[in-house]
């Protein structure tokens, strides 16, 4: 299979055949909702082609995922925002409560997408500007070496201070300066540079009830308000060159363009992810601790409609972010979330629980799959491990077992599996199971024997 490697401005040209081979490379089986989110991601694509005044009028096709747990739901919109460098971040929807109980608001969701945004606009600037802010650092680092105060340095090896040489100009120990500092062999030495230090706000989470994120955006804008100091710090040259592109960094980037961006991205790019929907799908008239369930849904209902947010960063219109929910729905239905809220996901995909054969493929096949990852773990220990396709089997079919005798817990049960049957070796690798060790058939059952045996201590393994 062609591997598919793109860059964000390549990522919108993808057709949604080439989306899916993407996600074949992580993910195994579960084609019908590849598709779907390939076919969703395509429509963006051609959105923006349309002219603006129907671009407007086109909004995303949210998609709702039933399954059970482990099969792949989330790691499937993970892995879609990661391939087009998209603002994605994944909620649980019983993290939220109706407006007047304790919780977090529904509108978080969106300030937390907008964080995501300026975080990734943020360091793709970063990358744009490194080189020149390491230039900086090095030329602010060798002026001061070069012509800087004696208390600001200590005497380099094989040098005279400036101006104390009886060659004469300080021109030549400017030159030898930048070449030891190129390479490396001015590292060790010590000096003293003045670096900026933002004031620290401590002590006020927990005031007047508010919760965790108000409290962390008054203690960020009281951060931003109070002046910066600048503190003079004695370090390492090699030290001094990090603080120094870190400060350059902070000088060139240029946060009100960032910023821009990010909304722009988060509005046309962004991807929310709201798993376990399923747990507030309730039905009327419900008491207790459920009491929000149905205001849950009111609240959210809003913002995949179609709102404006306010963030700290600026307005926030949600109008085209893709919403993609999930949920298993063991006890209940999708026809129990309200009717105005089933509307607004007018696709529905089912994913397939896993059988024997696809534990087995998940071992093997995806890049960087189980059995890889163990290999190269132990192999940083010395150990050769190879895995014989009848223990391969004998896992899949063991996680197969486990899963139908307890709780289904998909994919994630072969973590844990796999854990068990290595124990010894990883316990043993770094002192004596240096060399090859093969994991064959006998090998798997001796370690599984006991579990597989009693069914009630199964239930001990996730």
């Amino acid at each position: 299979m062609a591997v598919v490697s793109v860059t964000a401005e390549a990522a919108v040209e993808l057709t949604p055949r080439e989306i899916v081979q993407a996600l074949d490379r992580h993910i195994v089986g579960q084609t019908q909702a590849k598709k779907m989110v390939a076919i969703a991601l395509r429509n963006r694509t051609r959105r923006r082609r349309l002219s603006e005044a129907l671009r407007e009028e086109v909004h995303p096709k949210n998609i709702l995922m039933i399954g059970p747990t482990g099969v792949g739901k989330t790691e499937i919109a993970r892995r879609l925002a990661r391939l087009v460098q998209a603002p994605f971040i994944k909620v649980e929807a019983t993290k939220y409560t109706e407006v007047g109980y304790v919780g977090r608001d529904v509108e978080s969701m969106v300030r937390d997408l907008v964080e995501t945004a300026v975080k990734m606009v943020r360091e793709r600037a970063i990358e744009t500007i490194r080189a020149e802010a390491e230039k900086r650092a090095r030329g602010r680092l060798i002026d001061l070496l070069t012509h800087g105060p004696r208390s600001a340095r200590r005497p380099i090896a094989g040098f005279a201070d400036a101006g104390e040489t009886a060659e004469g100009p300080a021109e030549p120990r400017r030159r030898d300066i930048e070449r030891r500092f190129d390479h490396g062999e001015l590292d060790g030495e010590e000096v003293e540079i003045e670096v900026q230090t933002r004031a620290q706000v401590d002590g006020i989470y927990g005031m007047i009830g508010a919760d965790e994120q108000m409290m962390g955006q008054i203690r960020e804008m009281m951060e931003r308000i109070l002046p910066q100091r600048n503190k003079r710090s004695r370090m390492t040259v090699a030290e001094a060159r990090r603080a120094l592109a870190n400060q350059a960094i902070e000088e060139l980037l240029d946060m009100d363009k960032i910023v821009r961006e990010a909304i722009e991205q988060a509005e046309q790019n962004g991807i929310i992810f709201v798993d376990e929907i399923d747990k507030i799908a309730g039905r009327e008239h419900t008491v207790g601790p459920d009491v929000s369930r149905q205001g849950v849904q009111r609240d959210i209902l809003p913002i995949i409609e179609g709102c404006t947010v306010s963030t700290k960063y600026g307005l926030v219109r949600t109008n085209h972010i893709l919403f993609i929910a999930a949920g298993a729905f063991h006890m209940s239905k999708p026809s129990d979330l309200i009717p105005e809220l089933q509307g607004r996901f007018p696709l529905r995909v089912e994913l397939d629980a896993l059988q024997a054969e696809d534990f087995r493929r998940i071992l093997t096949e995806p890049e960087f799959s189980l059995i890889d990852q163990y290999r190269e773990l132990l192999a940083t220990d010395g150990v050769l491990l190879t895995v014989t396709p009848e223990a391969v089997e004998e896992i899949a079919d063991a996680a197969a077992r486990i899963n139908l005798q307890t709780e289904n817990i998909g994919a994630r049960r072969l973590h844990t599996i796999l854990e068990r049957v290595l124990q010894e070796v990883s316990f043993d690798a770094p002192d004596a199971a240096r060399g090859e060790f093969v994991l064959d058939r006998p090998y798997v059952r001796e370690r599984l024997a006991e579990l597989l045996k009693d069914q009630d201590l199964s239930r001990f393994i996730l």
